[in-house]
Order: C-alpha cells, then structure tokens, then sequence
C-alpha cells in the first residue's frame, strides 16, 4: 500500500453511501482507481456495538461484518460513477467463495481491498479482501444491485 493519503474522508463517505452508525463500516478510503479498484480502512475500536455480545471476554469482529464492510467499500466504487447517487441503494444479491482466515480483534486496522470484477448501471460484481497487518482476514466475491433507493430513505 504505497499511498495512504485519504481519498474520502467520513464526511465524504456519508455523501456516497446510505449507510450511518452503528452500521457504516469504512472510516476513510486511501486508494481509488474508478471502475477498477478501492481500498478503505476500517478502524476496529472496543466500543464497536457487536463486541459486547460477540464474543464477551474474548470479542472478535463477526466474519459477515467484515463482508459487509468490503460491500460498502465496493458500494462506493460503484455508486460514484452515479451523477444521481442521492436517488440509488446497493443491494446485496449474492456472496460467493466467503472465507474467514483470520479473527479481526479491538485495535486492528482493517484494510479493505475490492476489485471490479463488472461495474454495470445495475449489478455489479466484485472481489473483496480484508487485511490486519497484510494478513488476509476475509475474502468473498460479492454481488449487488444499484436500485432506486425509497423516499422514505
């Protein structure tokens, strides 16, 4: 990871995803290649909410979680190439080959890499894997569907 600079900040995240606390898991994302690839961070802290029933005197990050912060990062790959993003949703449609290798623990640093596999106006597909220490912790191909998000949202 030759570049740490930040290429969105929090703030700058909240405008791409429809995601808020206690569910938005990307901090920042430090390398972005449009259409191609991203990488975001994810700051593991003891005061994440899963952590006191998960597992109590042992916490560790739930294997789906880390999934589930490679698709917000794949979102915002994809939902930046919207001009109307404020008016779209990713949808999970599908997770194929998921792997946990390794347990994610209060104070890691998750590095989120996603690779476009296709980045289409509706389905994207693309392969994620998470990282602490350059240590692979979860990997999956993940689907999604860009679809028109609600009013209510």
């Amino acid at each position: 990871m030759a570049n740490t600079e930040i290429v969105y900040d929090s703030t700058a995240i909240q405008k791409i995803l429809p995601h808020r606390f206690p569910f938005l898991m990307v901090d920042k994302i430090i390398e972005l290649e449009p259409r191609v690839r991203i990488v975001g961070v994810k700051q593991v802290t003891a005061n994440e909410q899963f952590f006191s029933g998960h597992f109590p005197g042992a916490p560790v990050m739930p294997g789906v979680l880390q999934i589930e912060a490679l698709a917000q990062v794949g979102a915002i790959l994809a939902l930046r190439e919207f001009e109307d993003r404020d008016a779209k949703i990713p949808f999970f449609s599908g997770i194929e080959n998921a792997r946990f290798r390794k347990p994610v623990v209060p104070g890691d640093t998750l590095i989120l890499e996603v690779t476009a596999l296709r980045i289409g106006s509706k389905v994207q597909r693309m392969k994620g894997v998470a990282l602490v220490d350059g240590n692979v912790t979860a990997e999956a191909e993940i689907m999604s569907v860009i679809a028109d998000r609600p009013a209510n949202l």
